[in-house]
């Protein structure tokens, strides 16, 4: 895992703690009461057959999926049911947001570059810490209202996204090609957990140079103050 999800935490006043490697479910349970809120990170595609029945092989062919068989994907499945099962907040990036749409009964796009051709290039591997493109946001949104705006330039380092967006989920965020960038619960799902934030960008690669990207850490870590004053 990269060391700026964790100082990214850290710079905003938290206490980041990784999640050990393994499928117990009650560790994982375990793990997340002893948490004020959990944090999904980037990583590998997940795999189709979790959203996506009798894919052509030439997408299959685009999926580069996790090198352990499957158990990271298991494990961050049942790490989210249990962010929801515990009402924990939470705040899901890259990979973590396409997981979370998964989980909750959506799809991907496999390969924008061969499912919608005419989008702009979303794999800036080469400025993988620069921003990109802009992102518009809804206004009134919980994203817009923490950036203080209705626009908000990203990075972007992915060649999957959100298709069919999860019945919970709205979405809050595209970029202007129409590719889904921010998710947030519908109104009236808001009653799931006390905060859900979904990003397909990274901001812990920019919050040492743009507030905007800074005030996201800033923003879960105070809901995750806010859970645990309400549990004291």
């Amino acid at each position: 895992m990269s060391e700026r999800y964790p100082r990214a935490i850290a710079d905003a006043g938290g206490v980041p703690l990784t999640l050990p490697v393994g499928t117990s479910r009650e560790l994982i349970a375990e793990c997340v009461r002893r948490a004020d809120g959990i944090l999904l990170t980037g990583g590998d595609d997940i795999e189709p057959k979790l959203y996506a029945n009798g894919l052509p092989a030439k997408l299959r062919r685009t999926v580069s999926t996790t090198p352990d068989g499957g158990e990271r994907d298991l494990r961050e499945l049942m790490l989210i049911d249990e962010v929801f099962r515990q009402r924990k907040p939470l705040l899901a990036i890259c990979r973590g947001h396409q997981l979370l749409n998964v989980a909750l009964g959506g799809t991907l796009l496999v390969d924008i570059r061969s499912q919608a051709p005419t989008a702009i290039n979303h794999q800036r591997m080469d400025k993988r810490s620069e921003i990109v493109h802009e992102v518009r946001l809804t206004p009134g949104s919980l994203l817009s209202n923490i950036t203080r705006g209705q626009s908000l330039g990203v990075n972007s380092t992915h060649h999957q996204a959100v298709g069919k967006v999860a019945e919970p989920l709205m979405v809050t965020g595209t970029s202007g090609d129409g590719i889904v960038e921010t998710l947030e619960l519908k109104p009236q799902a808001a009653r799931l957990l006390p905060f859900l934030l979904s990003m397909q960008f990274h901001p812990e690669r920019l919050a040492d140079r743009y507030p905007e990207h800074r005030a996201v850490f800033g923003a879960f870590t105070q809901a995750c103050v806010r859970y645990r004053n309400k549990k004291l």
